[in-house]
């Protein structure tokens, strides 16, 4: 009998804390505001004087435009990883600046070719306009050519403040 009591005692209060916790997070998550991100863009590589390059895009979506840099690449058993940072601006006066990782693995028979996917990682600090205090990451996969320094890729994700 006293193992059962127990038992409820310490299922009701398991029950009870659980309650809290989901009200807790339904009460942040109604705080939080969340807008989807999402589009194509056309990256181009600028070769630079000292073998780095710039990316600059046209981008179509939630974003206007986008450049970015090459931070430092290296080779891995399955292709190219590359650190970069980007600097998106939307056509609202939104800014915002992400530090990034991207992952290229050659396309077969396509010598230059590559899948790319990319995870942008937002430096909230950095947010401003329409964009000011959102904060997460978002996503972009697509296909680059590196001998012709073009791409063309999709983006998606969603960031909250």
């Amino acid at each position: 009998m006293f193992k059962k009591t127990i038992s409820a005692a310490l299922l009701a209060t398991s029950l009870a804390s659980m309650g809290g916790i989901s009200a807790h997070a339904a009460n942040q998550a109604a705080t939080q505001s969340c807008m989807p991100i999402g589009g194509v863009a056309q990256p181009n590589f600028v070769p630079e004087d000292d073998g780095t390059f710039t990316v600059v895009a046209p981008l179509y979506g939630s974003v206007a435009v986008a450049a970015g840099t090459i931070l430092n690449s290296r080779e891995t058993a399955t292709g190219l990883e590359m650190d970069m940072t980007h600097y998106f601006m939307n056509d609202k006066g939104g800014f915002m600046h992400t530090k990034d990782l991207a992952i290229l693995t050659p396309v077969p028979g396509k010598a230059n070719h590559y899948m790319i996917e990319v995870t942008y990682h937002i430096q909230e600090a950095t947010t401003s306009g329409v964009l000011k205090g959102y904060k997460g990451q978002f996503q972009s996969w697509g296909l680059v050519n590196l001998k012709d320094n073009k791409g063309l890729i999709r983006y998606k994700g969603e960031i909250c403040k």
